[in-house]
């Protein structure tokens, strides 16, 4: 038995998958220690494994209520300093006391720098998490990164210029004072274009996607390896409320709205939905933790849940209408349901534009989320030929996939042969 310790910084999109992947290891006999957010204590424990907090939970409320944080720019600044500033002193010092020599893996998203510091101090094995395929920088099959020019068109050298200057002008900024003096404290070199390169782990990089989704690119890191989505949520914990059930049978299948987990300020979202829902005379389902976002006196046809499980829910639905995060995109291409992606920042325009690549969608900014252009976009949605046989065909790719299995290979890979055979 191993101890493998898992690292995840973020919203539920970030935190559900590094638990799939945690539930694989430990049906492998492995011991799973979670360093996370205190806000998600209570499911960490609800599933076995050992908590460790990062931060308090008034500072992920206090970050997640600023508006700023769907901002292209301001957003990144905001993330930058509270996900990798904030936590990389704690987190070497977790993994400083945690770490048994010979028989510890860490596995972390690229904004735990201080497991990245920790490889090099003191050798700790590193696995880097990447959930989505924008992190990885290529000239080839660029990312979707507004206001970036990332086109086929566009040529290699002014792809490589502006990843420069954003790392110039924007992210070393952001990180190399805190960065590099806390590596001098250890005797370490400093760094330099944190994102370029260094923040991938030269021992194993995951990307919890699948080749068609975003195939491997020639200038990825070179131990780079594809898994597939790892489709975990809390359904094996979740309260299952009648009332859904009900809904579903009562009528036909419902466009399923959310914003997404982390979204504080969905009112006018919702209030497009309920609107657009009711001139196409639709059901729906609107999904929030926040019922102050939701209209008042909502339709019949409508009705407002806190959470449900995708699982639990997309099969049975017609439309997924979210914010674009990549745990929500594969959910709804694994359900064979069309999606409208409101892209607001981060990695949702690269899905958006993705989810279009592939036939199974459309994809707006926020700005244009309005009710005259979301419902001619349903509209099309809902009765594509097309775009229904498309979705169908995306979803039979993860009847044979073993997402979470590949994940927890590749991880014990870095383990001594002898606790790989033991566990």
């Amino acid at each position: 038995m191993a101890r493998m310790i898992l690292i995840a910084i973020g919203s539920s999109g970030d935190v559900h998958p590094v638990l799939g992947i945690a539930e694989e290891l430990a049906q492998r006999n492995h011991e799973v220690i979670i360093l996370t957010n205190p806000s998600f204590e209570s499911l960490v424990r609800r599933l076995g494994f050992e908590f460790r907090p990062l931060g308090t939970s008034e500072e992920f409320d206090t970050v997640a209520d600023d508006p700023d944080v769907w901002h292209r720019v301001r957003g990144v600044r905001l993330l930058v300093r509270w996900a990798i500033v904030h936590t990389l002193r704690p987190i070497y010092e977790l993994l400083r006391e945690l770490y048994i020599p010979g028989n510890t893996v860490v596995v972390a998203p690229l904004t735990a720098f201080g497991a990245r510091v920790a490889r090099e101090s003191f050798g700790i094995p590193l696995v880097t998490l990447h959930l989505q395929p924008v992190v990885f920088r290529s000239v080839h099959d660029t990312p979707k990164i507004p206001p970036m020019l990332t086109g086929q068109r566009v040529p290699h050298w002014l792809k490589r210029f502006q990843f420069y200057l954003a790392d110039r002008l924007l992210v070393d900024p952001l990180l190399n004072r805190a960065t590099n003096a806390f590596r001098a404290e250890l005797g370490l070199q400093p760094v330099h274009r944190f994102m370029n390169h260094w923040c991938h782990s030269p021992d194993c990089v995951l990307g919890l996607f699948p080749d068609w989704y975003a195939p491997l690119q020639v200038d990825w890191p070179q131990n780079t390896h594809l898994t597939g989505f790892p489709m975990w949520d809390e359904s094996v914990v979740a309260h299952r409320d009648p009332r859904l059930q009900q809904f579903l049978e009562a009528g036909s299948p419902p466009l399923v709205f959310t914003p997404g987990s982390a979204m504080r300020h969905g009112k006018d979202f919702f209030e497009v939905a309920v609107a657009a829902t009711d001139q196409l005379g639709g059901r729906a389902i609107l999904l929030s933790r926040h019922a102050a976002h939701i209209p008042r006196n909502l339709p019949a046809g409508i009705m407002h849940f806190p959470y449900v499980p995708f699982s639990q829910l997309l099969a049975r639905s017609a439309v997924l209408v979210h914010h674009g995060g990549i745990g929500s995109t594969a959910q709804a291409l694994a359900a064979a349901i069309p999606q409208l992606i409101m892209a607001m920042a981060f990695d949702q325009p690269d899905n958006a534009n993705r989810v279009q690549r592939l036939g199974v969608g459309r994809g707006l900014f926020r700005h244009e989320f309005q009710v005259p252009r979301v419902k001619k976009m349903l509209e099309h949605l809902l009765r594509s030929d097309e775009i229904s046989t498309r979705c169908k065909q995306v979803a039979a790719r993860f009847e044979s996939a073993r997402p979470r299995e590949e994940a927890a290979d590749w991880i014990e890979h870095l383990l001594p042969s002898s606790e790989v055979e033991t566990s």
